[in-house]
């Protein structure tokens, strides 16, 4: 009788000027069958690393020499439209999170992270979910969207003209933070029937996952920021 063969883990490019970080987030994600294919220790060496060994997920310091994570993330996201970027901060809410989320970046990762919540991490940015829970990307947005500086490249189409009435009231409620279960509840569908309109808005408007669905929410006006405060 055969045997199912296992799954693979993600292909795992890590970038940080700290070695020690850069060995730990190793020696963790090694120890959990997660392939780390490459190390950078600048923005520059990312960028080359990533294009040359394709990862599926690439680990990605804001603040580094030579170049830095945001301009590193446009990059790679740029030549690699289906990597997922995660970025690496020192900072709960570091105003830099927002643009790093409008450029593509799927969330981020706080440097003491444990050891199970990385491990964990990579694996569901690899399947294609967004890192940071709605209501957690709602919050950075609403502080942020006034104030941060447009990224230079916006990662994804603007025009919602194109959606149906449903889905820009899908889009809406996602803005405010509602999960599949609380949209299927709040407009009386199914779950499956709200992935899918989730899933056409994902294709019509280019985005990676709803990380990026609540940004747009916000910057096309659809919601206000403080528009959701209780």
């Amino acid at each position: 009788m055969t045997t199912p063969r296992e799954v693979p883990g993600p292909r795992v490019v890590i970038a940080d000027d700290q070695e020690l970080v850069r060995t730990g987030f190793r020696m963790i994600l090694t120890a959990r069958g997660i392939d780390v294919v490459g190390e950078a220790a600048d923005g520059a060496e990312a960028v080359d690393v990533a294009r040359r060994l394709r990862p599926d997920v690439v680990l990605l310091d804001i603040r580094m020499p030579v170049m830095d994570g945001l301009e590193a993330a446009r990059r790679i996201l740029a030549d690699a439209p289906d990597c997922r970027v995660v970025m690496l901060t020192t900072f709960d809410l570091d105003h830099y999170v927002y643009t790093a989320l409008a450029l593509g970046a799927s969330g981020f990762l706080l440097k003491d992270v444990t050891s199970e919540h990385l491990a964990n991490s990579v694996r569901l940015v690899s399947a294609g979910d967004a890192l940071l829970a709605p209501s957690i990307t709602r919050r950075l947005v609403e502080r942020f969207a006034t104030t941060a500086p447009a990224p230079a490249t916006p990662a994804v189409h603007r025009d919602l003209a194109q959606l149906t009435a449903r889905e820009l009231e899908v889009l809406t409620l996602m803005g405010g933070g509602l999960s599949n279960a609380e949209l299927a509840r709040t407009l009386t569908l199914s779950e499956a029937t709200v992935k899918t309109h989730v899933a056409r808005i994902f294709a019509k408007l280019s985005l990676r996952d709803r990380a990026q669905a609540v940004v747009v929410a916000y910057e096309t006006g659809l919601v206000a920021p403080g528009a959701n405060d209780g």
